[in-house]
């Protein structure tokens, strides 16, 4: 039995089908001043996903959030069938609240091939148990299925700009590729903007910094289970003109490199 909390996810990101490639999803509070970029982000490869042959799996996706959307009102998505090839399916989603795009993406799939192959050694870090039952710090949203931890302190003034971090949907998922793929990026949008603010000593919730996503990348390498420990090792190389850049690598248990991420935002301190 999932818990409650995964269940209310998996729901969330399920959609309804309005009609050939219209699809409408409910929204999510989490606290925030606007609507998460992870919801949009895991609700818009939801909605691709679901007009393309499942033998091909997501594996980029690029967005850019328009506007900050509202979370008491649900969100319509537009599918656009760009094209299907003889190996790659492109889509094109466009959310929509009150009749005006929040967010677009480009969404590319792509069967299974066999090719060259080479990937970073994994970083050495301990493992979840040991963390767990030492010094790693697990938090938890409540009522929410994704749990994090951390491996150390994150915001302290003069540190180098870069978080690590496992993280995980706590239940059991079934073995659908798709569905673990929409997940993750969903799960891809906590703190990697949040890494820019690490070497300034800046907590998120700061009232002087106003915080949002402008844009993010994903990258799918390999099969991905996301109801068991996954590595993120993210850094930000820059940060300026109000804005900050951060980049993510997502390791499995077993050292596989699985995903890449990268993102933009806005990250304005207020005088």
């Amino acid at each position: 039995m999932k818990p409650d909390a995964l269940n209310a996810l998996l729901e969330l990101l399920s959609l309804e089908a309005l009609e050939e490639n219209l699809f409408r999803g409910r929204s999510q509070d989490l606290g925030l001043p606007q609507l998460f970029g992870g919801q949009v982000l895991g609700q818009a490869l939801s909605a691709a996903s679901q007009t393309v042959d499942p033998v091909r799996q997501t594996h980029s996706l690029h967005g850019y959030f328009l506007r900050p959307g509202d979370p008491h009102r649900p969100v319509v998505y537009q599918v656009d069938a760009v094209r299907d090839g003889g190996s790659f399916s492109t889509r094109r989603v466009t959310a929509i609240q009150k009749g005006r795009p929040i967010f677009f993406c480009s969404a590319s799939f792509h069967g299974e091939e066999q090719s060259i192959a080479h990937q970073p050694a994994m970083p050495e870090v301990p493992p979840p148990e040991a963390l767990a039952e030492g010094e790693g710090r697990l938090e938890r949203f409540p009522g929410h299925p994704i749990e994090f931890l951390h491996l150390g302190n994150e915001a302290e003034a003069g540190r180098p700009a870069r978080k690590r971090l496992w993280f995980r949907l706590a239940g059991d998922l079934p073995d659908d590729q798709a569905l673990h793929r929409y997940l993750l990026a969903y799960s891809t949008d906590f703190n990697l903007l949040t890494t820019a603010l690490v070497p300034h000593g800046i907590d998120f919730r700061d009232p002087k910094l106003q915080i949002a996503s402008l844009d993010h990348a994903l990258w799918f390498h390999h099969d991905i289970r996301v109801d068991d420990w996954l590595l993120y090792d993210m850094d930000s190389p820059w940060a300026g003109g109000a804005r900050g850049f951060a980049r993510g690598s997502i390791y499995d248990r077993q050292g596989r490199l699985v995903a890449s991420s990268a993102q933009e935002g806005l990250t304005r301190l207020r005088r």
